[in-house]
């Protein structure tokens, strides 16, 4: 189905009403960027997605890519939707303008990366992987390496992988075997990659692979991976792509959902050896490589948010043509006036949208960090954008499984059925909570490195921002009642967290157990923060004079129906957390 329409009021709503992009831009010296140049970008990206990214969605579900003679041959229409992509400047749009980058904010590659996304998933993943792939060599590798691959790979000529799992090393890359062996002025690599992301493709010229391994010396554990950086095809003296490299995908995965991607089973040296170069310094590949993973992270996030945007656009014309019901005049109507139809609908219209709120508020935090004039100011910035990520990745990927189960569910029968194209957006998100590391590898991210490592410090300091959106609630008459409930639940957050501080040095088990749930009780409580503002926001322009009443009328009545029907979600979360590790771990494995 390629019935897709870009939120462009609500995009435009949240970059200059919650975040003040305009703001941004003038402390970061972006003269030439403001709302209305931003406007047009996004009715320019509005218009790719929807009429050339949007219709080869199901093309892409249907006629997934295939291994080939030359390597993957990918889906019929996606080449020809790529180069339009890279050729009309996309892919450049945040890039570093040393490297023939835009220079954008964050937060607008963020509203149009969206898009990308919500229009078609399985492609916009090769971009997602290569502005990761970026990020990290610009933040690790030598000025050498920067200018010979950066520039092509912002423009979109190029592509990049990341390529951390292997056979017998998931998520745990402390068991990674692949090795590089020095040769001159660069490293042999071998070995074999797993679950590799548009590993391979014909796309672009070339594809540079982000590889991690070990040298010969290398300690034992993580503390002895480095990372390379493998071109598909080695450069000619003039910098273009010419000998291929002796890495080669030997099998793509027959998956659930996202068939338009391919994960590629990639085999480095073969034939005597992968030529790579290192990123950064020797055996500290993982934290060059958690610089690529952490956008990625964000960014699947996102993937979240435009997978149940796409369900919800899709079931809200299903439930507005499907007539079904009887008055007792004979007439009949269509589903979206059943009440539970409704409560489906609403269930997806505000998650959408508080995603979409905690999504651009995440990529603001990383522009006011990078724009930043002050270390300090910067290092708190720093400090809350990594705080985002694992609830982002978390929270969003594990709702999106709930929003595209209800567009199934408002189909009904045909929901089942694969001609709707509602299950296609069930099966694309189920990959979301597991890729780039599963919900239980943030829960532990979040509540081990971003809480009990500063002691709740960033925690606090958000918490302590969100009470203020209450109180400024709490001060308008028709919002005070969401007010008290917005604080009832950043109590219920402080409380997780205290919780988590006072258990984890007496229970081995106290993180774990809690995790996942701290987790989802900071992103419901996020959403409601989000949702808050959002509100706020409408009353006083409503009260400000004649606006869009209609849209801003349906932003008061979507933040109601969050706070009564997501946020109280919190309160059972804490009773959760609370409850401890006892019964979780309380049985032998023989009596599983």
């Amino acid at each position: 189905m390629s019935n897709y329409q870009y939120p462009y009021k609500d995009a435009v709503f949240i970059l200059n009403h919650l975040l003040d992009f305009e703001k941004l831009c003038k402390q970061a010296e972006l003269d030439d960027i403001n709302m209305e140049l931003a406007d047009a970008i996004l009715e320019e990206a509005a218009r790719l997605g929807t009429e050339v990214f949007a219709p080869l969605n199901s093309v892409g579900d249907q006629q997934g890519a295939k291994l080939g003679e030359n390597g993957v041959e990918e889906t019929p229409g996606f080449a020809d939707a790529y180069r339009q992509y890279a050729q009309s400047g996309w892919a450049s749009l945040a890039g570093a303008e040393q490297y023939g980058g835009q220079n954008m904010p964050k937060m607008l590659e963020t509203a149009v990366t969206e898009i990308w996304d919500t229009a078609n998933l399985a492609l916009a993943l090769c971009p997602m992987l290569t502005t990761g792939a970026v990020d990290a060599i610009t933040a690790h590798a030598s000025d050498e390496l920067k200018d010979r691959y950066l520039p092509p790979m912002i423009s979109g000529e190029w592509a990049g992988s990341m390529c951390l799992t292997e056979p017998g090393a998931g998520s745990d890359l402390a068991a990674v075997i692949t090795k590089a062996v020095p040769e001159g002025d660069h490293y042999l690599i071998s070995g074999q990659k797993i679950f590799i992301t548009w590993g391979d493709h014909q796309m672009t010229e070339n594809i540079i692979h982000l590889v991690l391994a070990r040298l010969p010396d290398a300690p034992a554990g993580v503390r002895g991976i480095s990372l390379f950086l493998v071109p598909k095809f080695l450069l000619d003296d003039n910098g273009k792509p010419g000998q291929r490299n002796d890495a080669y995908c030997v099998g793509i995965e027959h998956k659930l959902g996202i068939h338009g991607s391919p994960t590629c089973t990639l085999n480095f040296g073969d034939n005597g050896g992968a030529v790579g170069y290192l990123v950064g310094k020797e055996h500290n590949g993982l934290m060059a490589m958690f610089t690529m993973m952490n956008e990625a992270r964000q960014g699947v996030g996102m993937q979240a948010l435009g997978v149940c945007e796409r369900s919800y656009q899709q079931a809200r014309t299903f439930a507005k043509e499907r007539i079904q019901g009887t008055r007792k005049d004979g007439s009949r109507y269509p589903i979206i006036e059943f009440p539970d139809v409704r409560r489906m609908l609403m269930l997806m219209k505000s998650a959408s949208e508080a995603m979409r709120a905690l999504l651009y508020t995440a990529a603001s935090e990383a522009d006011r960090s990078h724009w930043a004039k002050n270390p300090e100011v910067a290092k708190k910035h720093t400090a809350r954008n990594e705080l985002y990520t694992p609830i982002v990745k978390g929270w969003c990927t594990e709702l999106a499984q709930e929003i595209t189960s209800f567009g199934v569910q408002i189909h009904g029968g045909m929901g089942y059925v694969e001609e709707t194209g509602s299950a296609q957006h069930l099966r694309d998100a189920r990959i979301l909570t597991i890729y780039e590391g599963t919900t239980g590898i943030q829960g532990l991210d979040l509540a081990g490195r971003k809480i009990l490592l500063d002691k709740g410090e960033a925690l606090q300091s958000l918490l302590d921002e969100i009470q203020e959106t209450a109180d400024a609630m709490a001060a308008v008459d028709n919002l005070s009642n969401m007010a008290e409930s917005l604080t009832n639940t950043v109590n219920a957050a402080r409380e997780a967290g205290k919780w988590l501080l006072e258990n984890a040095t007496e229970d081995k088990h106290a993180m774990g157990s809690s995790s996942v749930n701290l987790m989802m009780l900071l992103g419901f409580v996020c959403g409601g923060w989000v949702m808050g503002q959002s509100t706020l926001k409408a009353t006083q322009l409503l009260e400000a004079g004649p606006r869009d009443s209609a849209f801003l009328a349906a932003k008061q009545i979507t933040a109601q129906f969050y706070f009564e029907h997501f946020l109280p979600r919190s309160h059972s979360y804490l009773t959760t957390i609370k409850a401890g590790s006892d019964s979780m771990m309380g049985l032998s494995s023989e009596q599983f």
